[in-house]
């Protein structure tokens, strides 16, 4: 699990980040608001966004970088 939270200033598209708590750009303690602890950017958002509904997620440390790995069935022939 990883913290996430929910910048309390907007970025310059007017947007609300959301930032993991080791992510170069998390703004300073008091501009933050916790989220909790969640596996992903994806889950936090779905919180934030009933806080802001102008929450985004940060580009730095929310994006998606895992791939579903899907494995055929082999026939038992």
């Amino acid at each position: 699990m990883k913290f996430f939270y929910l910048s309390s200033k907007p970025n310059q598209e007017g947007n609300f980040e959301i930032h993991e708590r080791e992510c170069d750009s998390i703004p300073e303690s008091l501009d933050r608001d916790y989220l909790g602890p969640f596996n992903n950017g994806p889950e936090a958002m779905r919180k934030a966004q009933s806080l802001n509904p102008m929450a985004s997620l940060c580009p730095t440390c929310c994006t998606n970088t895992f791939q579903a790995v899907f494995f055929k069935e082999k026939n038992p022939e």
